[in-house]
């Protein structure tokens, strides 16, 4: 007679493995670094009315929803509830890759100065922090962040930012302590 419960304790094992290796590479993966230990409030309030519209990312902190993405836009309207329509843009792969958007909605946190926002992408139960951590005056660029550390967004109006503008927002995001070797540059 075969012993029958040699071939289940293989698979037990190999699925044990199997889930544990991607239980621990969705752990390591999932979990960014801090670039910014201590997070500073946002410098100045934010007019709605400036800030709607089309931006371009120029630099991010890779993670894991927008890993692959190049030529990544962020695009805000008014909605006549009050809320903020987001329309997320990416190009998987390069700048001439398949398109992939996401749509979500953005609520100013009251007392802010509009310059926190709680942002959903996953309907009204999954809620995540905006800060407008800075922008020119002209908003024609933006540093977008959130309390851990862990995410950062450099903004621009324009798709190719001169080289001076560039540097002048990435010097911002240092003064505002961040660790600018973390952001990684977004082809356009």
């Amino acid at each position: 007679m075969k012993n029958r419960r040699a071939p289940l304790a293989i698979l037990t094992t190999i699925a044990l493995l199997f889930g544990g290796s991607v239980a621990f590479a969705l752990a390591r993966g999932g979990r960014m670094p801090v670039g910014n230990p201590t997070v500073p409030q946002p410098s100045k309030p934010v007019s709605l009315d400036d800030y709607l519209g089309l931006w371009y990312e120029i630099g991010r902190y890779e993670n894991a929803f927008e890993r692959g993405l190049e030529g990544v836009t962020a695009e805000y309207r008014a909605r006549l509830d009050g809320a903020i329509q987001i329309i997320n843009s990416g190009r998987r792969g390069g700048v001439s890759g398949r398109v992939s958007t996401a749509m979500g909605r953005a609520r100013v946190v009251a007392g802010s100065q509009n310059a926190k926002l709680k942002v959903s992408f996953f309907g009204p139960f999954f809620l995540g922090d905006y800060w407008v951590l800075d922008h020119a005056d002209d908003y024609a660029w933006s540093i977008v962040g959130e309390p851990s550390g862990r995410y950062l967004w450099l903004l621009c109006r324009a798709p190719d930012p001169s080289a001076e503008t560039r540097a002048a927002v990435l010097a911002r995001a240092q003064e505002l302590g961040y660790d600018t070797d973390l952001i990684r540059p977004t082809m356009q």
